[in-house]
């Protein structure tokens, strides 16, 4: 993930739940992404204390340092050496195929695309690749990242000789959830977020200002929860309790209100253990920046490791 301070809700159900499940089955390697966030933000004075806020919250969510390594990627310096080779491995045409970045421009209004925007996937490709990564969890959009990695991977062993593995996908299935504004996209930037760190009244307070159906104006008005922000947010953190919802917002038995307020308690329930655990690393702040600096010296040691293995069908080491 790209540091950009603490995460929210999309962050915490689009990848991080599914992050701690798989530690169990996989070797992960975690990855903060501080020279990605340079694509899209030159501004670097609040870098480090975001990484640290988002370590926060990956601890908190349940994932275990001891199993899966935790690092920024630049502290890890063969990052940007790989990076440099593989760009010389693919074409500037092939780069601007890829329909992530395209999305990327249009969302953000970019008119012109900086080369590091550009190339990002081959940073990536390079992120993957240095620890021999063999599966990478992504959602369907993130696809194409994938092939480009896959490419390079085949591109290099077939010109220097066997050193990468080329990475499949591991699709994932996650519930995207919408802003409290009912933009397509939950972010802290566009103020329409649930913070994981939040705490309960500041979750109610959120949620009252949560887009519902606008045909519904006074409590007894028959609802459409399908076009109900609040009710795509029940699906996720109470689904025992959906079916009855949706009757009884349809009915016009339940209001807005009330319907708010029981999504707002069921989305504290599922964060109070993430606060409780919050709570000890932000009054630990040593033993987070141990944790990171522990991480950091496994990362750089695989990444030395498979740098040695380039440089040696290279013949440049």
């Amino acid at each position: 993930m790209r540091p950009t301070g603490k995460l929210h809700l999309g962050h915490l159900v689009g990848a991080l739940e599914n992050w701690v499940s798989l530690q169990h089955e996989y070797q992960n390697f975690h990855l903060i992404a501080d020279y990605h966030a340079l694509t899209t933000n030159l501004d670097t004075g609040e870098l480090y204390q975001n990484s640290i806020d988002m370590v926060i919250d990956w601890l908190s969510s349940g994932i275990d340092p001891q199993k899966s390594p935790i690092f920024r990627q630049s502290q890890i310096k063969q990052h940007t050496e790989l990076h440099l080779i593989f760009s010389m491995l693919i074409t500037i045409a092939r780069l601007e195929r890829n329909p992530t970045v395209k999305d990327q421009a249009r969302d953000l209004h970019i008119d012109s695309l900086v080369y590091g925007h550009l190339g990002y996937p081959v940073l990536q490709a390079a992120d993957i690749l240095l620890y021999k990564g063999e599966v990478v969890p992504v959602g369907e959009d993130q696809v194409p990242h994938v092939e480009i990695t896959r490419e390079i991977a085949r591109r290099f062993n077939n010109h220097w000789g066997d050193v990468f593995p080329e990475p499949e996908p591991k699709l994932t299935k996650f519930p995207r959830l919408t802003g409290l504004d009912g933009n397509q996209k939950m972010s802290k930037s566009l103020d329409n977020a649930i913070l994981i760190s939040d705490a309960p009244e500041e979750v109610q307070k959120k949620m009252r200002k949560a887009v519902t159906d606008p045909l519904k104006v006074h409590k007894h008005d028959p609802g459409r929860p399908d076009v109900c922000v609040v009710f795509s947010y029940h699906k996720v953190f109470n689904p025992e309790e959906v079916e009855e919802i949706r009757r009884d917002c349809e009915s016009g038995a339940l209001g807005c209100v009330e319907c708010k307020r029981r999504a707002s308690e069921k989305i504290s329930a599922r964060l109070a253990p993430i606060r409780e655990k919050r709570a000890h690393y932000e009054t630990h702040l040593d033993e987070v920046k141990e944790i990171l600096h522990s991480g950091e010296e496994r990362a750089r040691s695989e990444a030395e490791k498979t740098m040695d293995d380039v440089h040696r069908v290279m013949k440049i080491g």
